[in-house]
């Protein structure tokens, strides 16, 4: 459960968002609206990445004021650009980075890397140079990172902006496999196919909230 109670956010002089009031419980959360309108900054109130101004988030029944750090070990964070999460030379070693503070054997990091690295279609590409791979394969690699810790909740800030087609229905496809509970941020409307329910956010208010036909109609009039 993601919970947000009257969260404001406020930046110098100007409101990011205000007064967001929403229990979010569904598998698959999408949240949709025109650049500036807030969606990156309640995604980072998530796991901590951002506070709130005044109000309260709450996440896996922790405020997220008083324990980021035990929320960002239940939540798994996905960047717009892979290339800001990929800090090390080879596909495998940057996978098994995530894992160095887990206390795990030799043995059982190598089989967790090449067990994700199978899932996700990079087995091939364990020793190739990390940023040596395609925008597509560096989106899937920086899953990995994130998927090998087994968050409880993904959290996705534009999964698919840099990919072609191909990799964009790459990526929706895993969306749909996952068993944790996603949120995902982007202007990829296809990719909210299947969705549960969708927010869409407009000056960092909630401005339609439902299943994903009636809230991306609501945006799609909006941006008209």
């Amino acid at each position: 459960m993601i919970e947000f109670a009257d969260v404001h956010v406020r930046l110098g002089s100007r409101d990011v968002l205000c007064g967001i009031t929403a229990s979010l419980s569904e598998q698959r959360v999408g949240v949709v609206g025109a650049n500036g309108s807030g969606k990156s900054t309640l995604a980072r109130l998530i796991n901590g990445l951002a506070l709130p101004t005044s109000g309260t988030v709450t996440v896996l029944g922790l405020d997220t004021r008083r324990h980021a750090a035990k929320i960002r070990r239940g939540v798994g964070f996905l960047f717009t650009d892979p290339d800001a999460q990929i800090v090390m030379p080879t596909v495998a070693e940057d996978v098994a980075f995530s894992l160095r503070r887990k206390g795990l054997t030799r043995g059982e990091v190598d089989r967790r890397v090449h067990e994700v690295l199978d899932r996700y279609g990079l087995a091939g590409h364990a020793d190739h140079p990390a940023h040596h791979l395609s925008g597509g394969q560096k989106q899937l690699l920086a899953l990995c990172s994130v998927m090998v810790l087994e968050p409880d909740i993904l959290i996705m800030d534009e999964p698919t902006t840099l990919l072609d087609l191909r990799h964009s229905r790459q990526v929706a496809d895993l969306l749909r496999e996952m068993p944790q509970q996603v949120l995902a941020v982007t202007h990829d409307l296809p990719l909210l196919a299947g969705f549960d329910r969708v927010l869409v956010l407009d000056q960092g208010r909630v401005v339609a909230d439902g299943p994903p036909d009636d809230a991306i109609g609501h945006y799609r009039k909006l941006m008209a």
